[in-house]
């Protein structure tokens, strides 16, 4: 079980990711890899990834178990900033932060070979090989999805970000996925092992991630900033789309998208803005919930809504598709 324990500085100081976290992707990716599970949703991400991926790995594989720790500063906290600040701050890793988390993860067995050859690095060859597998393995696992990804976790800040407006920080934290549960001044989270967290005034960022699952993340040193990675509501229910399968649903989407032109779907469109339920669409478009419904259903098959349920009801946020539609006025009246 995970614990992490708030004071009322730290529930003013919650905040939610700006955008997806390059390097939290590309690393939990790297699990869904080698995860038999859940194959509905990533088998054929699997598939293709696989297809592309021509170089190796073997580092890769060295630092990030199939299950437990692994290393804190393969996901510095600038990757919030996007992938070349995230990698910027990788390269510029302490070496002995370096060698103490490698400690860490080779705590309880005899350290390989490859390990201690890593560790005792004083050449520094092994951190730019490691970047050069990482870039690889980001292109070819990561980066043609990006903007799934960025969809996805677009619709879980407008989610969140309504809680927060209805109900404040206690109401945001209550609306977070089911496997988090926020008991006051404590949020819990089924977890591999027993650990309490202490926020000590510093406040929580919480990092939805398209390729976690199941548990939430978060970084082993208490002394770093503290942030909580967890699965996007989004991502359940929605496979990775782009790569080589993204060629048939491009077709349907250029297909869906004949449909749109017109005065009617633009207006609709435009009123989503920062994410609406139905009934909210149709007051703000100015017609029936029924064709609001119908409207937002051809907009979410041609990739420009985001629809996630939020309890009774549903909210559809623009992609980023839509809203470079919108911003070059390729919906016309």
């Amino acid at each position: 079980m995970l614990r992490i324990h708030f004071t009322g500085v730290d529930l003013a100081r919650v905040r939610m990711a700006g955008r997806p976290d390059a390097l939290w992707e590309t690393i939990l990716s790297f699990h869904r890899l080698r995860d038999r599970r859940d194959a509905r949703l990533f088998g054929e991400w699997r598939t293709e990834t696989r297809s592309r991926l021509n170089s190796e790995t073997r580092t890769l594989g060295m630092l990030i178990p199939s299950r437990g720790y692994f290393p804190d500063f393969l996901t510095p906290v600038e990757g919030q900033y996007g992938w070349d600040v995230g990698l910027d701050a990788l390269r510029g890793i302490r070496p002995e932060r370096m060698r103490r988390e490698l400690q860490l993860l080779g705590a309880g067995a005899p350290m390989t070979p490859r390990l201690r050859e890593f560790m005792d690095d004083d050449g520094g060859k092994q951190l730019p090989r490691l970047m050069g597998e990482l870039r690889a393995y980001h292109r070819a696992a990561v980066e043609p999805y990006w903007t799934h990804i960025q969809a996805q976790i677009e619709a879980e800040r407008a989610a969140r970000g309504r809680a927060l407006l209805d109900g404040g920080a206690d109401e945001l934290l209550s609306s977070l996925p089911p496997m988090l549960r926020w008991r006051a001044p404590v949020l819990e989270c089924d977890y591999p092992v027993d650990r309490d967290v202490r926020l000590r005034g510093r406040g929580l960022l919480l990092q939805p991630s398209f390729f976690c699952r199941r548990t939430a993340v978060t970084l082993h040193d208490p002394e770093l900033p503290p942030v909580l990675v967890y699965p996007a509501a989004a991502q359940l229910a929605s496979a990775p789309a782009g790569g080589e399968s993204a060629r048939p649903v491009e077709e349907q989407r250029q297909r869906t998208l004949g449909k749109l032109v017109g005065h009617t779907r633009s207006v609709v469109l435009r009123a989503i803005g920062d994410g609406a339920t139905t009934s909210e669409l149709a007051r703000r478009a100015g017609v029936s919930l029924a064709s609001a419904s119908q409207h937002a259903c051809v907009m979410r098959e041609a990739g420009l809504v985001t629809t996630l349920r939020r309890g009774n009801a549903v909210l559809h946020t623009v992609t980023p598709l839509g809203a470079a539609l919108l911003k070059g006025g390729a919906v016309a009246s």
